[in-house]
């Protein structure tokens, strides 16, 4: 899925391309990780990113399943609750698949981790965003794929911009099984790249779901 898209051509477009008109709980999220982390993108903050990228995909799933409990004769909701389902769960995976390759790659750097910072805030933040967002989801599904969208381009913009501020990592060579697991990458550089055109894919599939297909943004094929 890599090997006909030109992954830095794919970087340039991101970073021209203005960030979206984030709403306001997208902007409170991304103000309490900076205050937190520090405005700028780093190994930790990007693991914590991927830390709770999981969760809203987890939400829905779990709203959609009690749903079902109840509208299961309903063929219009069940189509749509199972597309739900099956897109979050594809979602869910390759965002685990990210961070694996994070903390792999954080583990090769030797890259110590903060205990209040890396090991104990990131639980916690997990738990108040996943009761966040079942509660979001419980009164607005349309709500919750929108600040879905923002967090997805946000995580977009921050990878390709962190790729460019750290141009070594395209001197790096990708030598995990993790990484391997998903393509073929000849640096890490192109791994991030990868990470940040998932996140757009997200960011898609997030806007095509809450009546917002008109500001999907398209990959080239090359």
């Amino acid at each position: 899925m890599t090997k006909d898209i030109d992954l830095k051509k794919e970087q340039e477009a991101t970073l021209a391309r203005p960030t979206r008109a984030y709403g306001v709980l997208a902007r409170i999220l991304f103000r309490g990780m900076d205050v937190f982390y520090g405005k700028d993108l780093s190994w930790g903050k990007i693991r914590l990113l991927e830390i709770l990228a999981r969760i809203p995909y987890q939400s829905w799933e779990i709203r959609q399943y009690h749903k079902l409990n109840r509208q299961f004769s309903d063929p219009s909701f069940v189509d749509k609750a199972r597309d739900i389902i099956q897109w979050g769960r594809e979602a869910q995976d390759n965002e685990f698949w990210h961070l694996q390759v994070i903390n792999e790659k954080m583990k090769q750097e030797h890259i110590k981790f903060n205990w209040f910072k890396d090991r104990f805030a990131p639980p916690i933040a997990a738990f108040q965003y996943n009761l966040f967002s079942r509660i979001l989801a419980f009164f607005s599904i349309e709500s919750a794929f929108k600040l879905n969208a923002d967090f997805e381009d946000h995580a977009e913009h921050e990878y390709m911009k962190f790729v460019k501020e750290h141009p070594e990592l395209d001197n790096q060579p990708v030598d995990t099984k993790v990484a391997g697991n998903y393509g073929e990458f000849r640096t890490w550089g192109d791994v991030l790249r990868r990470i940040g055109l998932d996140e757009r894919d997200h960011m898609n599939n997030s806007l095509r779901r809450c009546g917002l297909g008109s500001e999907v943004v398209a990959t080239s094929r090359s």
